[in-house]
């Protein structure tokens, strides 16, 4: 046999390092690639989440002949305030999410909010002491009654359950201090004022037929979206057609990294009434304009947006079409109270919408969201006028009579 006298033994290491060279480029081509695919992927699935609650919604009307009550359940008449903890009733502060779960599926989870628990999130029967001081002494060692506690109780099992179709796969906030998580929040309209307490009065004994007169005129100039907190609200009620009209929208949940979109900033109990969307935006950190600044102080750890998919309170489940999306938040008080609160997510550019009729779009960061300076419709401030926040307002009114043109997305 004839071998040749220049076989080769190996590459040089010259060769290998060309060689590893060109497979780091190409991965570094890639990865980008990869990435985008995996969050087109996530969207995808994020807007299928929404179609499913779109669905769930016209589902309930047919059934109820009504949209699901934000701000509904049952109340007791020993709270004396709607805004503190019972373990008796839920303080009539249930979201519009609760009520959807025995059409997303959910049958099992809803037949333990609607019938009397005597289990807590623990395993402990009957359900152990909280540590809520007098909202515990309510229940005196019982069980927990139908339609469950506040939501803020971390001792019932159903508020401190994390649904996936509540869920955006984009959002990574997962666990405590949040209870159960939601990135789909109800439309409340162009106005932020009320928008906490409805018309209903603040103090005991509470209610459905504890409402104010005062409140109830407020509420109806200014609680002009898809939801009306307490309010019974019909497809029937959006005159501007489901098409055109907002139900509900993305948030971004916070991730304790004190995100302008996701912890809000607390500036006093007139704020929604007395001061313009943008009445924060100058206070984000100038080098990061998405975050608070280290010593800019905010609401609780416990209290992200986002953190209680059953709380109707607006920080937790509710949004308003007055700031673009993924504005910096702020409230009144505390995140008991209303105030301005954007839609926002973790996609790029924008966030999806859940429209009347079930369709599901994508609003970028850019659309037209009008004079930013003016301040909300309320009942002294031009009732029933058109929105001063330009498309973003209008598409957010029920009834206003706004006209959206066919290239508003």
């Amino acid at each position: 046999m004839i071998r040749s006298s220049k076989q080769r033994a190996a590459f040089t290491l010259v060769e290998l390092l060309v060689v590893i060279a060109i497979i780091g480029v190409l991965v570094g081509l890639l990865l980008p690639a990869v990435q985008a695919a995996r969050e087109a992927a996530r969207r995808m699935s994020c807007s299928n989440n929404f179609k499913q609650i779109g669905l769930s919604i016209h589902n309930y009307h047919s059934a109820y002949n009504q949209l699901p009550i934000h701000g509904g359940g049952t109340t007791d008449p020993i709270t004396d305030r709607i805004w503190r903890p019972s373990e008796v009733s839920n303080n009539g502060r249930l979201s519009w999410l609760v009520g959807l779960t025995p059409f997303l599926e959910q049958q099992g989870l809803w037949e333990m909010i609607s019938n009397p628990l005597n289990e807590d999130s623990q395993g402990s029967i009957p359900p152990a002491a909280s540590g809520n001081g007098g909202a515990q002494a309510q229940r005196g060692g019982a069980g927990f009654s139908p339609m469950g506690p506040s939501p803020d109780e971390i001792l019932y099992t159903p508020w401190v359950t994390e649904l996936p179709t509540f869920r955006c796969p984009s959002d990574p906030g997962n666990g405590l201090p949040a209870l159960g998580r939601t990135n789909y929040a109800a439309n409340l309209g162009d106005a932020a004022e009320r928008a906490n307490q409805g018309d209903w009065n603040n103090f005991a004994p509470i209610g459905y037929n504890n409402i104010s007169s005062g409140l109830s005129s407020e509420m109806q100039a200014a609680g002009r979206g898809f939801f009306t907190v307490h309010k019974s609200r019909r497809f029937r009620d959006v005159l501007d057609g489901l098409a055109n009209t907002v139900a509900a929208g993305e948030i971004a949940t916070d991730l304790g990294d004190k995100d302008a979109r996701t912890i809000s900033l607390s500036r006093g109990f007139v704020f929604s009434r007395s001061y313009s969307p943008n009445a924060c935006d100058n206070m984000v950190d100038p080098e990061r304009p998405q975050f608070w600044p280290a010593g800019q102080a905010t609401v609780g750890a416990v209290d992200g947006r986002g953190f209680r998919w059953a709380e109707h309170l607006p920080n937790f489940s509710g949004f308003f079409t007055a700031q673009p999306p993924n504005s910096p938040i702020c409230n009144e008080q505390n995140a008991g109270g209303s105030g301005w609160y954007s839609a926002g997510s973790r996609h790029q550019g924008g966030v999806h919408v859940l429209m009347g009729d079930g369709a599901v779009r994508f609003v970028t960061d850019s659309i037209d969201a009008g004079n930013q300076d003016a301040l909300a419709v309320n009942a002294w401030r031009t009732p029933g006028g058109k929105s001063p926040y330009g498309v973003w307002g209008a598409l957010g009114t029920r009834s206003a009579k706004e006209v959206i043109s066919g290239d508003a997305f």
